[in-house]
């Protein structure tokens, strides 16, 4: 199951398994209507299983349900967010 937290201007959607956190997808506030999604990691064991694209939409689903914009410097999460009609609802490019 993928977690949000949230802390002062700072949060991140992950996943742990036994305590270890295994996978992050994390950003900074700028505004209280706008995030910066900056990294994406992902752990050797969960390579190819698709993490990094689970991150991003539980990440979207929570910008979607709060009103939230989001605009990305994580390679990762812009180009996604560049190859997916489906998610730039919520996208300041």
């Amino acid at each position: 199951m993928i977690t949000h937290e949230e802390t002062g201007n700072h949060g991140a959607c992950f996943y742990e398994r036994d305590g270890d956190r295994l996978a992050a997808m994390t950003y900074s506030r700028t505004t209280p209507t706008l995030i910066i999604i900056d990294h994406t990691e992902v752990s050797e064991v969960l390579k190819g299983q698709g993490m990094g694209r689970q991150l991003l939409d539980a990440l979207v689903a929570w910008a979607r349900e709060t009103g939230t914009k989001v605009t990305a410097t994580c390679p990762y999460a812009l180009g996604q967010f560049r190859k997916d009609e489906s998610i730039r609802d919520v996208f300041v490019g």
